[in-house]
């Protein structure tokens, strides 16, 4: 396996509507859709349909079995992934006539993660690479036992609360984080300042920037690229940053240059806002392929 990702395993409640419901309002849906989702199973499978070698470790209810039926459904490992007593965990999501969303989350059983057992799962991989986001609890024990084992880490900070602050962060190999979270842990607000807030404070790591339409950034000790995005009609944004994640890490694990890792992970991305919900709206790496042949080889 090249990547272990410990994540979020949700089942997602989609609601179409014309507005994002207001304090004291109420109001009507044009439709309901069911997903599978959580930031870590999307991830896993942007890395897997990429073409990476992926395991998924995260916790379940008994009512979780579709989600990791979809995992191995995309070749993802899932002999990580533990049936719990809580619920699964799963999103309220709000999608928007412009095709925004707005998320509330229900932690459920990505919340019951026992820190011995993360601590075996990660000793008893045998890969590079370690995927976290902030959907589960556990991290500090996971980055902690990963930098034992001489792993690299990357971490997507989502959602971003004041606790991220106490995780040993200099471990960490690459950041990806979109604006909102840039400017949580930086301070600053414009891209260009949150890439250099990044490079002072952890010298040593790459990050990832990503700013909706206004496109993403990717910064080291030695390097600066920008990738403007690919227009498209979009219909839904939930799981682009995720997309984004996973193409990304699949091309940057594997020592591809990072400007062509962020074409790739923009094109992904583009195609994923063009269709409704998260992880079935993520792209096959030939479809990737196909749309960047089409726009670099006329």
């Amino acid at each position: 396996m090249d990547i272990l990702n410990f994540g979020s395993l949700n089942l997602d409640l989609v609601y179409a509507v014309d507005h994002f419901v207001q304090a004291g309002e109420t109001l009507s849906s044009d439709s309901l859709t069911y997903f599978c989702g959580g930031k870590g199973l999307n991830q896993s499978l942007a890395l897997a349909r990429a073409g990476l070698m992926v395991s998924h470790a995260g916790c379940i209810g008994a009512d979780g079995g579709r989600l990791t039926a979809l995992l191995q459904q995309a070749g993802v490992d899932t002999a990580f992934v533990q049936t719990v007593q809580q619920p699964t965990g799963h999103a309220i999501i709000q999608v928007d006539k412009t095709g925004q969303n707005c998320i509330l989350l229900f932690g459920g059983a990505n919340r019951c993660i026992d820190e011995n057992w993360a601590r075996q799962v990660i000793c008893d991989f045998d890969g590079g690479w370690l995927l976290l986001q902030n959907e589960i609890n556990g991290l500090n024990i996971m980055m902690e036992t990963a930098h034992q084992q001489g792993m690299h880490i990357a971490f997507n900070p989502s959602p971003v609360t004041p606790e991220i602050r106490n995780l040993p962060l200099e471990w960490i190999d690459c950041f990806l984080v979109n604006e909102i979270e840039g400017e949580a842990l930086t301070g600053q607000s414009r891209p260009k300042a949150i890439l250099d807030a990044f490079q002072t404070i952890y010298p040593a790591t790459a990050v990832v920037l990503t700013c909706g339409s206004g496109g993403a950034y990717f910064a080291d000790a030695q390097t600066r690229v920008y990738q403007p995005v690919f227009e498209t009609r979009v219909v839904d944004t939930t799981g682009a940053g995720d997309t984004f994640t996973g193409y990304f890490l699949a091309g940057y694990s594997r020592g591809v240059s990072p400007a062509v890792c962020m074409r790739t992970a923009a094109m992904a991305a583009s195609i994923a806002v063009s269709r409704p919900g998260a992880g079935d709206s993520i792209p096959q790496r030939a479809q990737v392929e196909q749309a960047l042949e089409a726009i670099y080889n006329k």
